[in-house]
């Protein structure tokens, strides 16, 4: 008992020493998810009306209803998004259509593709055309091995298989509803500075 008395005790005293560290975590979430949705946002401001389409469209596209107004959103959620997370401001209402912005991307675009991202036999998440996919890419790199510069090709990286599943949609969404109920970081956001300002003043009156 004793023991788990002393542990406690350090763990406590420990960890409050690093009270002042605690936005590190939230400013690196922010700082992962800026590029993700600024990349996002601008690819659908640069072919919008695409975009309309693909969102309305139900041979090929989503078929959701409204698509204009929907991709306007969507779009709109990404670009002001990645602004306002750089900045830390605003930061745990703007994971909000954020987060609805995946769950769509999970449940209307990824989810008929299972967990992977790409393709890979030996993930907990390989699905039933795993297999096949990883014909194709050997028969692929069969190709670029004889009729190409496969060391060059491949210098940077190894050729893989787009699956295309939730798997990322799911990680984003993930880091995104840790920022709503973390904030945007002690000392590294805007929130955080507007906070003070306004409990000082309400102190104050």
């Amino acid at each position: 008992m004793q023991f788990i008395n002393n542990y406690y005790q350090f763990h406590h005293r420990f960890f409050s020493c690093l009270d002042n560290f605690s936005g590190l975590g939230p400013l690196a979430l922010r700082l992962f998810l800026v590029p993700v949705f600024w990349i996002a946002g601008m690819n659908k401001v640069d072919g919008f009306e695409s975009i309309v389409e693909w969102f309305g469209n139900e041979e090929w596209g989503l078929g959701l209803p409204f698509p204009a107004l929907m991709a306007f959103l969507a779009t709109g959620a990404e670009v002001l998004g990645a602004i306002l997370l750089l900045i830390g401001f605003a930061t745990r209402l703007i994971t909000i259509p954020l987060m609805i912005t995946m769950l769509v991307a999970m449940f209307a675009v990824h989810w008929e593709n299972g967990w992977q991202a790409t393709h890979d036999l030996m993930s907990w998440g390989a699905n039933a055309n795993a297999e096949g996919a990883l014909v194709r890419l050997d028969k692929a790199k069969d190709i670029l091995q004889e009729y190409g510069n496969y060391e060059w090709l491949t210098e940077k990286g190894n050729f893989v298989v787009l699956n295309n599943g939730i798997e990322f949609s799911m990680t984003y969404f993930v880091m995104l509803l840790a920022l709503f109920f973390t904030g945007g970081g002690k000392f590294v956001s805007v929130d955080y500075y507007l906070n003070r300002y306004v409990e000082k003043n309400l102190t104050s009156d």
